[in-house]
């Protein structure tokens, strides 16, 4: 419970300067100010080792490169260890052990943890359980709130801004976590939203009820060049093999979008390109090279991204 009661008073605690002890489960804990405050934070990080005697465990139940490497670099690179596993077949779960005992376990060895679980919600029955602070590194189709402070950095740093961009999310916007997180995030600014998908795999109705209710102005379609030469940036995902319940449903839709060159002639001058990756063919290798391709360095800034909100929930930065 007072883990519970702790989290109640977030961003009361956070105006007064300190995100200490804190947990990350979702972008939506998160205001305007704190995510701004949190982008504005990275520049107290650089070659600096803030975390010299601190533990981080990751606990990847499912499979990740990006984010579990780059919370790795980012705790090595502010001085700290790190302990975890990237599959729970390695571990006592494969013999019976309840998550509640592992996260127990784990609790008594680490300063943080970071998560990652196929379940939704099961990140913040983490935080419910241990007394030190929880990072949600995916959970299910729910929220990915790290990468999305990635792409808000990303974009900031490419545009200088957040507000009066139009941004299009192109592909699968019902399973995609990463979708859900950043376009809520992005409803905090004044931007314009297109999400281009097949009709099947729209956005769940109870985002868009979200968007709604803060005004945010989108609009759905499922062809991209009805937008693109509107597009500031094109966010693309791929078709996520891993979240279709049915094998036959994920066949229909593989491949429903892929961007080469050519659509660099159909859209807006100097339209950037994002992608949470990995990438299977929804974007050609040809793009990698241009000057609008963003992907490498969003994977880039992953790391600076979560140096920062390490120290932040350990304290040693405010």
């Amino acid at each position: 419970m007072a883990k519970i009661l702790k989290q109640r008073n977030y961003h009361e605690d956070v105006r007064m300067g300190s995100f200490k002890g804190k947990d990350l489960i979702s972008i939506k804990d998160l205001s305007k100010e704190e995510l701004l405050h949190i982008l504005d934070a990275t520049s107290k990080i650089k070659g600096k080792e803030l975390l010299k005697g601190k533990v981080l465990a990751t606990l990847f139940f499912e499979p990740s490169t990006r984010t579990r490497l780059s919370f790795e670099s980012a705790m090595s690179k502010l001085g700290g260890a790190v302990i975890g596993f990237g599959s729970p077949n390695i571990t006592s779960i494969s013999k019976g052990e309840s998550l509640h005992d592992t996260l127990k376990m784990v609790e008594s060895y680490a300063n943080i943890i970071v998560m990652r679980h196929p379940v939704d919600g099961s990140v913040r029955y983490a935080a419910e359980s241990v007394s030190v602070p929880v990072i949600n590194a995916g959970d299910g189709v729910n929220q990915h709130p790290t990468q999305t402070l990635v792409d808000l950095y990303t974009i900031k740093e490419t545009f200088g801004k957040l507000d009066g961009l139009t941004i299009g999310f192109l592909g699968d916007m019902k399973y995609g976590r990463t979708v859900h997180s950043l376009a809520y995030a992005l409803s905090h600014f004044k931007v314009k939203l297109v999400f281009i998908s097949p009709e099947e795999l729209r956005m769940p109705e109870h985002y868009l009820e979200e968007l709604r209710e803060r005004k945010v102005s989108f609009t759905e379609i499922e062809d991209l060049e009805e937008v693109s030469q509107q597009l500031d940036l094109l966010y693309v995902t791929r078709i996520q093999k891993e979240r279709f319940p049915d094998p036959v449903e994920y066949e229909r839709f593989k491949g429903s979008y892929r961007i080469d060159k050519s659509v660099l002639l159909q859209s807006k001058q100097g339209m950037k390109i994002m992608h949470p990756l990995p990438r299977v063919d929804e974007i050609s290798m040809e793009l990698d090279a241009t000057k609008n391709a963003l992907y490498f360095e969003q994977a880039k800034n992953g790391v600076i991204i979560r140096q920062t909100l390490l120290a932040l929930l350990l304290g040693t930065i405010r």
